[in-house]
């Protein structure tokens, strides 16, 4: 196990499982090649390179945004963690092209629900890492720990950690 982030408490109550968003890499966020992600200045969290371009959902909850460029949605547990889940690095740019957004705000959501679809052709067309992050966007005020479970190759869907409120 890889204890990300915690402050050491131990309450069953207060924990939301964590989904892989989709097949792939699972990396630390200090392996993204982003400091506003590795340096978590967006919040603690964890990066998938992907093999396919099919984006789940890393928790159970609701959809609570979707950006304009379609690079990115805001996603809330039902324990109050925010959750960020950006598609690549640097496709603001892209004006949402690559990326098809599968879901709408206001929708609840399982892992199993698909989120979007990445053209991981069109990000190595465009020279832009598809890198796919999760960050906990307010980590500060509710996380209490990130714990993943391996850091090696995912499946979409698969539990690989748990979130822990404060």
């Amino acid at each position: 196990m890889f204890n990300l982030f915690s402050k050491n408490k131990k309450n069953k109550s207060n924990e939301n499982n964590l989904y892989a968003v989709a097949e792939g890499k699972l990396l630390t966020l200090s392996e993204v090649s982003d400091p506003v992600f590795s340096q978590k200045m967006m919040g603690e969290g964890f990066a998938i390179r992907p093999t396919n371009g099919r984006v789940f959902s890393p928790i159970s909850g609701k959809v609570t945004s979707i950006f304009p460029t379609q690079h990115a949605l805001g996603l809330e547990t039902p324990l109050g963690l925010e959750i960020l889940v950006h598609m690549g690095l640097d496709t603001v740019e892209l004006e949402g092209v690559p990326f098809e957004i599968l879901v709408s705000e206001g929708e609840e959501i399982q892992p199993e629900t698909q989120l979007a679809l990445m053209d991981l052709s069109h990000l190595e067309k465009e020279s832009k890492c598809a890198d796919i992050i999760v960050a906990v966007t307010n980590s500060n005020q509710k996380l209490e720990s990130l714990i993943l479970e391996k850091l090696v190759m995912v499946k979409a869907n698969e539990k690989i950690g748990n979130l822990k409120i404060k």
